[in-house]
């Protein structure tokens, strides 16, 4: 019924930049709060930053300063603007939205994850 399809992942040294996006599609009446997330190696997946509809947004305090959420809701997208990689934040990056679909139902949806690795 709905898609979340990631990219922008790779590898780049500390220091570097790098831009995911995601795109939602499918039966959606609505979509509503979106973010990103991240799981490194044998640690739970945490938030990294949300954005809602009319663009209020929310970051885990480990990114903060250094990387930006924006979305674009024509394109039923949600971008991540990050800068001055550490290590640390090597991980697989999922994307998660908030929607209702077109039969009424509110859904959350996640992406299939873009890996993200940033060597020292």
């Amino acid at each position: 019924q709905v898609q979340l399809v990631e990219s922008g992942g790779g590898l780049v040294q500390a220091g570097g930049s790098l831009r995911l996006s995601c795109a939602a599609s499918g039966r959606i009446l609505s979509l509503n709060a979106m973010g990103w997330y991240r799981q490194a190696p044998g640690k739970q997946r945490e938030l990294v930053a949300t954005i809602t509809r009319d663009g209020s947004t929310n970051y885990a305090g480990s990114v903060k300063g250094r990387f930006t959420i924006s979305r674009d809701n024509a394109k039923n997208s949600v971008y991540l603007q990050m800068n001055g990689l550490k290590p640390e934040d090597t991980a697989v990056y999922y994307c998660n939205a908030d929607l209702v679909v077109t039969s009424g139902y509110n859904y959350n949806g996640w992406g299939q994850g873009t890996q993200v690795t940033v060597s020292s």
